[in-house]
């Protein structure tokens, strides 16, 4: 009995240290794990800047009451690469930064400059009136200023010739000549070899121009029309011009197969130039932005038109926040000029939105820091080592990602004739063995024809070829039409 009553003590014992020692290693598992996740913050005495941004998709979002994006992403991997811990705040003024009326500065420029805030993490781009005020890094993003537009609004009518348009002018133009040309070689051709056309004198030649512009048109249809060529050289006429026919057939349909599944005729907006002279949509930017005072500082008469008719229509055009702007784009006739690498996440989230191919004032999104503040040299390497690295790259595809079908499509244009040289070659050198193999077929029946009749062989080709082509007989004709003239 004393026996079992010492083992259950012992047992009892030995749970009680097992828990204990199970409770302390989770105690220090959790006191571990504050300190990891308190590595951001002052506690560990690292420096803590107060970073503004601005809210505008993909780079500052609020999701579930915390703020992610682009820029958050950014200032994550650079909080981890200098080992500073940060505290976001979202700009008051919902601006980016401009000179107010009376001199003052808005936006988050005009945070750092008040001290509200250290640095200033966004699409803020860099220009040369905020170099004057604060300082930026190494730009994080390459852009420049497109124009935003709704795809059915731009969309041209249909011509009444649309048909053609899968060909350039210039193809049309060669496939005209070389019609024309294999009909004449088919005439010729015809008249020359013996085996198509064996009396000329008692018979007739179904191979009329006419007749031979009607069968090259049948082969364009892939109708088999008469008449039916019999000679070899004849044939090979026939036979290239079909193979001719059959591939300039695929390549239209293929051609306008393409326009017709991507509607992409020639838009009719391509350039700020052909955006001024239409009148079918406003247009306009964020107000106080920097794009607005790119046009309004520029010399091109181009532009200095576009600023005017913003500052004209400011209250009607211009607008405050980048949401709502691809909102106006969407819902009435209204093209948005602004940061094309903004409008390419607006295309690719909006299917039903495109942004012009011009982009004009090549520039860059920069992070801005005070003058003379030693975060800036810091956080320019920094950008530089993540673009080394490739993480620049990764952030871009990671929050540029398209919901569209189709992510990219390459702009359609008319097939051009450089792109069916080899065929028309192929052609041309048909053409040219058929007119060979005529003349040697009409050479060879000369010569049998020569040994008959004790002639030389050329003076039997140069009769047989005139009266072929009716040189001589049209000679007699006009002379016995003049002499009866004369009588």
């Amino acid at each position: 009995m004393d026996k079992g009553l010492h083992f259950v003590f012992c047992v009892l014992t030995t749970v009680l240290l097992l828990r204990e020692s199970s409770h302390a290693g989770a105690m220090r598992n959790d006191d571990a794990a504050s300190k990891d996740t308190d590595l951001m913050g002052p506690e560990e005495n690292l420096p803590t800047l107060t970073v503004t941004t601005i809210l505008e998709d993909p780079y500052v979002m609020v999701r579930r009451a915390e703020l992610e994006g682009y820029c958050i992403d950014l200032l994550k991997a650079l909080a981890s690469m200098l080992h500073f811990s940060y505290k976001v705040k979202v700009v008051g003024d919902g601006k980016y930064g401009a000179v107010s009326s009376n001199g003052s500065w808005t936006g988050m420029i005009g945070e750092i400059l008040r001290k509200e805030a250290d640095i200033a993490v966004a699409p803020l781009t860099v220009t040369s009136a905020r170099e004057e005020v604060v300082s930026f890094t190494t730009p994080f993003l390459q852009t420049g200023i497109g124009i935003l537009l709704r795809k059915d609004t731009m969309s041209q009518e249909m011509s009444f010739f649309h048909f053609l348009a899968p060909f350039s002018k210039e193809t049309w133009t060669g496939l005209l000549f070389a019609y024309v040309l294999t009909c004449f070689c088919l005439f010729l051709v015809a008249r020359l070899s013996p085996c198509e056309w064996n009396e000329p004198k008692n018979e007739e030649n179904h191979f009329t121009f006419l007749n031979s512009l009607w069968f090259g048109a049948g082969a364009l249809a892939l109708q088999g029309v008469t008449p039916r060529p019999k000679a070899l050289s004849v044939r090979v006429i026939a036979a290239i011009w079909w193979l001719f026919t059959i591939a300039l057939l695929a390549a239209y349909i293929a051609n306008f197969t393409a326009l017709l599944s991507s509607g992409s005729e020639q838009l009719p907006i391509q350039t700020f130039e052909d955006l001024v002279k239409q009148r079918k949509l406003e247009f306009g930017t964020l107000d106080g932005s920097s794009t607005f005072y790119f046009f309004k500082n520029s010399k091109n008469p181009i532009h200095q038109m576009i600023y005017e008719y913003m500052d004209k229509r400011r209250d009607h055009v211009l607008v405050k926040t980048y949401q709502e702007a691809v909102q106006r784009v969407m819902d009435s006739n209204y093209a948005f000029i602004g940061e094309s690498i903004s409008q390419d996440l607006a295309a690719a989230r909006h299917c039903n939105l495109i942004r012009a191919p011009e982009v004009i004032g090549a520039r860059g999104f920069g992070i801005a820091t005070a003058q003379a503040s030693s975060w800036t040299k810091k956080l320019s390497i920094a950008v530089l080592k993540l673009r080394e690295l490739g993480d620049l790259d990764y952030l871009r595809n990671k929050w540029w990602e398209t919901s569209c079908l189709h992510k990219s499509r390459e702009r359609w244009s008319p097939l051009q004739p450089q792109a069916l040289g080899g065929l028309f070659l192929t052609l041309a050198i048909g053409l040219a063995l058929g007119v060979i193999a005529a003349v040697v077929e009409l050479s060879n029946k000369s010569r049998h024809a020569a040994g008959h009749v004790k002639k030389s062989c050329c003076s039997i080709f140069t009769e047989e070829m005139c009266t072929r082509l009716r040189i001589k007989e049209n000679a007699r004709q006009s002379q016995e039409t003049s002499g009866r003239a004369n009588a």
